[in-house]
């Protein structure tokens, strides 16, 4: 990898608040699509992978709850998968209820994070399965997390998904320190978490991203 990119600010719970609200608006344009279709080169349904986005978004918030030292594990919630393969949840959204009650779903696990991201203070250190963050940490998951999987689902779904390009750069800075520099900030989040190539940077198979307080240890993610 090149040289980090200097960093364009911190990321913040107006940034999850954005990425969501984003997100569930590309959902409910494609609310008649086959939502039971692969999403990208994931190997869950598209709608498998919006539940497992909203899961995501609710348990970062759930993990910045408790007070006191980070523990060794997450929230002891109790997490199933529906099928051999699927991903392993605490949150489902019911499908009598639809595409539309999936971004209900979505929209609502996203407000719990802007809230948590929001409300705790920064000094504040929580469990992460690669290691303790603090609240702007787990805000850069969730954006992360909210704007790849966006990209799968619109893969399986067929509509166009391209984030804002400071938001990008925000989470990049954030995670993604040692990403190569340069004006194409999506495609460079894209390749960071195995999604894409970029010019001189082959499509990487294993990933990480540092999730640790600024200044701190790191983390690391392959999904």
């Amino acid at each position: 990898m090149s040289e980090a990119h200097g960093s364009p600010g911190p990321v913040t719970a107006d940034d999850v608040q954005e990425a969501v609200r984003s997100a569930v608006a590309a959902l409910r344009g494609a609310e008649a699509a086959d939502w039971d279709a692969k999403a990208g080169s994931l190997d869950w349904s598209c709608w498998e992978t919006v539940e497992h986005l909203a899961d995501d978004l609710f348990a970062y918030a759930a993990q910045l709850g408790p007070r006191g030292a980070p523990s060794d594990t997450e929230v002891p919630f109790v997490w199933r998968a529906e099928r051999p393969g699927a991903p392993a949840n605490v949150v489902f959204a019911d499908r009598a209820a639809g595409a539309a009650g999936l971004a209900r779903v979505l929209e609502a696990c996203g407000a719990l994070l802007t809230a948590m991201a929001r409300t705790t203070p920064a000094s504040v250190r929580s469990h992460h399965v690669f290691g303790a963050s603090d609240p702007e940490g787990f805000a850069a998951m969730g954006v992360v997390e909210t704007l790849v999987h966006l990209h799968d689902v619109a893969e399986g779904l067929g509509f166009r998904w391209e984030p804002d390009a400071g938001l990008c750069d925000r989470v990049l800075a954030r995670l993604f320190p040692d990403a190569p520099a340069g004006p194409d900030r999506w495609p460079t989040l894209l390749w960071a978490t195995g999604r894409g190539e970029i010019p001189g940077h082959a499509r990487l198979t294993r990933w990480r991203w540092h999730g640790a307080p600024r200044g701190e240890g790191v983390g690391e993610s392959e999904r």
